[in-house]
């Protein structure tokens, strides 16, 4: 072949076009799914030929909407730009690296022999699946739909919730191999432009061969990579990300990935499901302090098992501690070593429950739990007390709604108890303060993580560890800094009387 034709002196597109399929056959070498489909254009009588590959593409629109016209009816303009296909979209190309793109997309690109004008005719059809609901975040009266791995989808669910002009969209590319599209959504009137801006550099800043998940992405770009505590809110759910840009926050889409990042974040943003405001706000208040409870039981109860019996027995009543000390008579290691041996039990169960197919992990669930349990018991290794207190631990951290905070309290446990065998009762409060201070001091997008406790802001305490009437809440949080604060009117009906 010759050299020419492997490089060409520059990007652009060559007037010949059997000089054009050669460099692509070149540059599309050992591609077996590569398609060109020569032809002439009825109306010109010009060769033409249609490149594209079929696992991408959707052959009915080929045939149909752009093979069909061109081939077999008068409407071809001897002008490229004003080519007369059955496609909606048409994109104009004048170098190679736009055509390789195109291509790698899901496009089809046309040639015309003559021209050093192509064009990308968008007749993607890539396999996907149905939209369905999601797997992890379950729902009770919200909506049944879930998020997929086409970013175009997931930007048509939450245009079905929030369908208003100023819902906007800023397209990034990400990659060298891979190029994956990140589209930012937010409200332009209520975003903050700086967390927008702040957010862009970020990403834009992202050098790598491909982004393959929203997880990824997020680790590129949160404020602190070292801290076990997520920063950005991944969901599945459009509805969620649609509540949360009506705050005033940006949704972070990428293509390919069936989840969102949410950004700017609280802490106590974790502990709030959308589920929350479909029910009454009594019994979602009880139940957001019943997940804040079951965070702290999650968090402290083995190493307060483990300060109590190695160092501070004296808080145990004595009736108590006589019963502990006849469950723990034949165990033959330290509460320490108890707790960590169970837990990691736990641990081990839980990961094999979620890696198994679903109805062989619920058996692995259940007889772990109870087979293994009860030998270990029985064995004399573990004492009663310590399976309770284990499975607390375990029904408490799954109550926990987000599971990127349910991972880093399980992180957190085990510094806990570390904490609490070299100095009991102490150390656990000396982690609990460093750990507070870590929070305090831990931002999302240059936001405090801490808010609304700290900084203290009063006014958006009516949705955090309670949620008042939604009637009462008429102000977006102050956390997100939106340059609209204003949500709603007065919705509370005046009572006529009579």
């Amino acid at each position: 072949m010759p050299e020419q034709v492997k490089q060409p002196l520059s990007d652009t597109i060559s007037t010949s076009l059997v000089q054009n399929i050669t460099y692509l056959h070149s540059q599309f070498s050992q591609t077996p799914d590569l398609v060109v489909r020569h032809f002439l254009i009825m109306q010109s009588g010009e060769q033409a030929a249609l490149v594209y590959l079929s696992g991408l593409v959707d052959k009915n629109a080929i045939n149909n909407n752009v093979l069909r016209p061109l081939q077999f009816e008068k409407g071809y303009s001897s002008a490229l730009d004003n080519i007369t296909v059955n496609i909606g979209e048409v994109q104009s190309l004048y170098t190679w690296p736009h055509v390789e793109n195109a291509i790698l997309q899901g496009s089809s690109v046309l040639f015309v022999n003559g021209r050093t004008e192509a064009s990308a005719l968008g007749t993607q059809g890539w396999p996907q699946r149905a939209i369905e609901d999601s797997q992890i975040e379950a729902s009770i009266k919200g909506a049944h739909q879930g998020f997929v791995e086409t970013g175009s989808q997931n930007i048509a669910l939450i245009r079905r919730y929030i369908q208003n002009r100023e819902l906007k969209i800023k397209e990034l590319v990400v990659g060298r191999r891979g190029n994956t599209l990140v589209s930012i959504l937010y409200l332009a009137d209520v975003a903050h432009p700086e967390v927008l801006k702040e957010l862009e550099d970020r990403i834009q800043q992202v050098d790598v061969d491909v982004i393959l998940n929203t997880g990824e992405l997020a680790e590129f770009i949160e404020d602190n990579p070292y801290s076990p505590f997520p920063q950005f809110i991944t969901t599945e759910r459009p509805d969620a990300a649609a509540s949360q840009i009506l705050q005033g926050r940006f949704a972070i889409v990428v293509d390919r990935s069936p989840s969102v990042l949410i950004a700017p974040v609280a802490f106590i943003s974790f502990f709030q499901n959308i589920d929350d405001y479909s029910t009454r706000w009594s019994i979602s208040t009880f139940i957001r302090l019943l997940r804040i409870f079951a965070f702290l039981i999650a968090v402290f109860l083995p190493a307060l098992y483990i300060a109590v019996i190695s160092y501070n027995s004296e808080v145990i009543p004595v009736k108590l501690l006589l019963t502990i000390g006849e469950f723990r008579g034949r165990v033959p290691f330290p509460p320490f070593v108890e707790a960590i041996l169970m837990e990691v039990t736990l641990e081990m169960m839980r990961e094999a429950g979620v890696r198994l197919p679903a109805p062989v992990g619920q058996t692995i669930g259940i007889v772990g739990g109870i087979v293994i349990g009860q030998a270990i018991v029985q064995a004399g290794l573990i004492s009663n007390i310590m399976v309770i207190v284990v499975a607390f631990t375990a029904i408490a951290s799954f109550i926990l709604p987000n599971y990127d905070m349910v991972a880093a309290v399980r992180l957190s446990r085990f510094i806990m108890m570390i904490a609490a065998s070299m100095f009991g009762i102490v150390g656990i409060i000396i982690a609990f303060m460093t750990m507070i201070g870590h929070l305090i001091a831990l931002e999302s997008l240059g936001t405090p993580y801490g808010t609304p406790f700290a900084p203290v802001r009063f006014s958006d305490w009516k949705d955090s560890f309670v949620r008042l009437p939604l009637w009462k809440m008429g102000k977006r949080p102050l956390g997100t800094r939106a340059t609209q604060s204003q949500r709603q009117g007065p919705n509370r009906p005046k009572r006529v009387r009579k």
